[in-house]
């Protein structure tokens, strides 16, 4: 599968990774965290080899990712990227079919199976009611799902999502990182999440990796990676972490300082 063994990449004079290594593991999903500025979206980038590493390698099935074509990576990688600019007058279908692309023929013509896809993954995003609305008719949020749709129609064994519940609601998110797994759970599927939202990796990532400036502060589970000393290495920021009253995983809230009266008083938040 895909693999990232020490892999520096460099903004010209600054190590924005630096010694990362990774394993995605076939119907695994990883999470990958961190604030701000911690290069969670270029180590997402270098895995597809849309950024050059300056050291290490990126190796997909064992081999470096450089030796494929972009459309043989296109076949076995597909991204969600955070959401763009998509307001222009193409139907969510036309849109969707365009992940089909790396499948297409010489001619560019979408074929029967194209379209099979294609409605079934609408199908399977709830979006069907969708299928002949322009994007630019679209929410945020509704342009996210739609983007996923067209990632689930590449056929591809592994995703690469960067922040794929921003401007979702919570029934929204819940469906969409449930697709994921669910496709993960399939067995031959893969996926890496890059999330700001700790909670939701805890839930459902089986593999979490921590980085703070382009480092690894810590990698493994949700019990071994979200801990409070950790979270506040990586945060500067002080978390209570207790279990969850149902799942059991790892629930992270933020302490708050704040200042009542004359004194420093701490309240925990949500």
């Amino acid at each position: 599968m895909l693999a990232a063994r020490n892999i520096t990449v460099n903004y010209d004079d600054r190590e924005a990774i630096a010694g990362v290594s990774l394993r995605v593991e076939p119907g695994k999903v990883m999470a990958i965290i961190g604030a701000n500025g911690a290069g969670k979206s270029t180590l997402l980038r270098a895995l597809n080899g849309s950024v050059a590493v300056a050291a290490g390698e990126v190796t997909l099935d064992g081999q470096s990712i450089t030796s494929y074509s972009r459309r043989s990576v296109a076949r076995a990688i597909t991204v969600v990227a955070q959401e763009a600019e998509l307001r222009f007058a193409v139907t969510v279908t036309d849109f969707v079919l365009g992940g089909r692309y790396a499948w297409s023929n010489a001619w560019g013509w979408e074929n029967a199976r194209d379209i099979e896809v294609a409605t079934a993954v609408l199908r399977e995003t709830s979006l069907e009611s969708f299928a002949h609305r322009l994007m630019n008719e679209l929410s945020g949020g509704e342009r996210q799902r739609v983007v996923l749709a067209r990632a689930l129609a590449t056929e591809a064994k592994i995703f690469l999502l960067d922040e794929p519940t921003a401007n979702l609601d919570l029934a929204h998110q819940a469906t969409m990182l449930s697709l994921i797994r669910a496709r993960c759970d399939c067995g031959d599927i893969a996926a890496v999440v890059v999330t700001h939202d700790l909670n939701l990796a805890a839930e459902f990532a089986d593999h979490i990796l921590l980085l703070r400036d382009g480092r690894t502060v810590a990698t493994g589970s949700a019990q071994q990676v979200l801990l409070p000393d950790l979270l506040k290495e990586a945060f500067h920021l002080r978390v209570l972490v207790d279990a969850h009253p149902i799942s059991g995983a790892p629930r992270v809230t933020p302490v708050h300082e704040t200042r009542q009266g004359n004194g420093p008083t701490v309240r925990e938040g949500a």
